[in-house]
């Protein structure tokens, strides 16, 4: 690895410590005051400004050297999940029905990492935020911090995230340019018709047959209205409706979510969700209605900064472990709300390929690799330095 030596023994073995602490004490969604107290209190130990309590229960951390007026954000996520840990190490959860399953402690001890060398050793001339986001997991942390002044009381000019990823060799860092990781859609469609008894068919205007053939013609969304190069998932989830074992019901609810990689298809599907639902309906002379709330927008990584990521990522593990334009994840995260309001880059960083670091994530067997720590912070500080150059 080329510059893994930056970071200090006492950094390394700090971060290893950090991370069981935070993994064997989780707590989850905004309720992470504990956490919160926690971090906040090594980074005032370094000498590092401190805010807390943005977003109800972040912290943000500045850090000033020189007179330049460039600055970047770097974002951790702080909380854990509703999940039995199934796991029997030492440092496993101490919390009933709570584990840190998707690696955020990780993701924190890395960022605090980072903190602790560039607050000591850092080269650079301008201004670092270290942010650490309550309640990534239900994907209101970052929209929270936001609305209560984050970019205005911490003007980030740029933000860079990270995840780890269970099956992705240690060492190894991927990103890409443009969409990353798909925004989410929930969406409801209500239909109002004629029901009755169920031996009179002749009667009624049959809502269940109406359904079914809207539940169809959603299908032909994907197979039909999207560009075939361009990826979107739409799914029903539920069908909910009034009826009985011998009555045709009168109203029934077909929920379900969509994901897709661009903000064009997120408005496409919903506009043809709406057409095909509605007309539907109405051939039917029954009524038709469709909710639609976007509860996680594109991940998307600006041209700029994934070229700013690349150059780091190179120079922190070696070209021949970084890949540039890896395969956008479906899963969906709300760093993409950060992304309006700053350009940025999101980029992955191997778990390791063996045993619990292999698992996938939201396993309650699975683990984050402390070997992972290392890599994380240390392309934190090359990303600083290289961005924040003297």
């Amino acid at each position: 690895m080329e510059n893994l030596s930056k970071i200090t023994d006492e950094t390394k073995e700090g971060m290893v410590a950090w991370r069981h602490h935070i993994h064997r004490n989780p707590e989850t969604g905004f309720d992470v005051h504990k956490t919160a107290h926690y971090v906040a209190g090594l980074l005032a130990g370094w000498g590092i400004e401190v805010h807390t309590k943005v977003g109800v229960s972040g912290v943000v951390g500045v850090l000033k050297k020189g007179d330049s007026e460039k600055s970047i954000a770097l974002r951790a996520d702080l909380d854990a999940l509703p999940i039995q840990e199934m796991n029997q190490f030492e440092h496993r959860s101490c919390v009933d029905s709570k584990m840190h399953g998707c690696g955020h402690d990780g993701h924190t001890a890395m960022l605090l990492g980072a903190a602790q060398h560039l607050a000591k050793h850092g080269d650079f001339d301008g201004t670092v935020y270290f942010i650490f986001q309550p309640d990534e997991e239900y994907g209101k942390g970052a929209l929270c911090m936001i609305k209560d002044g984050l970019f205005e009381r911490f003007p980030a000019q740029e933000i860079y995230g990270m995840h780890n990823v269970p099956g992705l060799g240690l060492g190894k860092i991927t990103l890409r340019q443009g969409g990353t990781m798909a925004s989410e859609t929930l969406f409801e469609i209500n239909i109002v018709g004629k029901g009755g008894h169920a031996s009179s068919p002749h009667r009624i205007n049959d809502p269940v047959v109406i359904a079914a053939q809207v539940i169809q013609s959603l299908q032909t969304i994907v197979s039909r209205s999207v560009d075939p190069l361009d990826a979107v998932v739409v799914s029903v989830t539920e069908v909910i409706t009034d009826g009985a074992r011998n009555v045709v019901p009168t109203n029934i609810s077909i929920k379900g979510d969509y994901r897709t990689f661009s903000d064009e298809n997120v408005a496409l599907v919903k506009r043809r969700m709406e057409e095909l639902a509605t007309g539907i309906c109405a051939a039917s002379n029954a009524v038709g209605e469709v909710k639609t709330s976007t509860e996680f927008l594109v991940t998307f990584n600006a041209e700029e900064q994934t070229k700013v990521a690349t150059a780091a990522a190179i120079a922190t593990v070696g070209a021949e472990n970084v890949e540039t334009n890896c395969a956008p994840k479906s899963f969906s995260e709300d760093f993409a709300h950060l992304q309006r309001q700053a350009p940025g880059c999101y980029v992955f960083i191997g778990n390791g390929t063996e045993g619990q670091y292999a698992n996938m994530l939201h396993n309650p067997e699975y683990d984050f690799n402390d070997q992972a720590l290392q890599v994380g912070a240390s392309y934190w500080v090359e990303l600083a330095e290289q961005r924040l150059t003297k």
